[in-house]
């Protein structure tokens, strides 16, 4: 089995967010980036463990990014096989997915897999748009994956409830937490990962159908109030006037 998992670079969460060229450009200065945690901890590890059930499967990486994505792309080789970079720069999602189709339909890979959403822009788009170019199944959310021949069976979150799945492969799967068990490569993976094949493509050609009008940080939080234990009747007052708890 040929398995692609899609890796992304994202801001660390602890990074302080500003923006530039009056609030239209992310500012990158100071910035620790590392690889999507949806991606690294669900995708990825998940493609690991069904290696380690079936050695003959083969793990590809693809990032659609610039010369900086590299450092990103190269820690997660600690787990895959080789890695493929489309030098492309693009925040526009159906760019980017158009990217990542054109090299899965060369591959054929029976699977796809990618985390659910960035931590940074949140679209939760990108499955869902390599699967329509590639006309395949796309089943989003996953908790749970297990591959049996060419079948794989798939939970995910719904609405108050969780579903099975039933899909033939190939297949592209969004994948969110429970899908497996976070781990951190072994110095052994890490040390092979200066090594393997990192392979850079130029993009295809794809029209980007978005692109950013500006950022804005939310506004700041409102001091905290502090009301004495005994004067219940103003507790009421700022939940119910400022808080609008009822």
């Amino acid at each position: 089995m040929k398995i692609l998992v899609c890796i992304s670079k994202t801001p660390d969460t602890t990074a302080k967010i500003a923006f530039t060229d009056n609030n239209t450009k992310f500012d990158a200065n100071g910035v620790q980036w590392i690889i999507n945690p949806y991606d690294e901890w669900y995708a990825l590890v998940r493609a690991i463990e069904l290696k380690e059930a079936d050695a003959s499967t083969v793990i590809h990486l693809i990032t659609v990014g610039a010369a900086d994505t590299e450092p990103i792309i190269r820690k997660a080789l600690a787990g895959g096989d080789e890695a493929i970079r489309v030098n492309l720069d693009s925040q526009d999602s159906f760019q980017v997915a158009s990217q990542i189709a054109a090299i899965a339909k060369e591959g054929g890979y029976d699977l796809v897999l990618a985390g659910k959403e960035t931590i940074d822009y949140n679209g939760a788009s990108i499955g869902g748009m390599v699967a329509e170019l590639l006309d395949q199944p796309f089943i989003s959310l996953a908790t749970k994956l297990d591959i049996a021949g060419t079948t794989a069976t798939v939970n995910r979150e719904i609405e108050g409830g969780e579903e099975t799945c039933e899909a033939s492969l190939p297949l592209v799967i969004s994948c969110q937490k429970g899908m497996s068990e976070a781990r951190i490569p072994n110095m052994r993976g890490i040390m092979a990962a200066r090594t393997k094949p990192l392979k850079v493509v130029d993009p295809v050609a794809a029209d980007a159908l978005t692109s950013v009008a500006g950022f804005g940080l939310p506004p700041a939080k409102a001091g905290v109030k502090l009301v004495a234990p005994d004067n219940v009747d103003e507790l009421v007052r700022l939940l119910h006037e400022e808080a609008k708890a009822f």
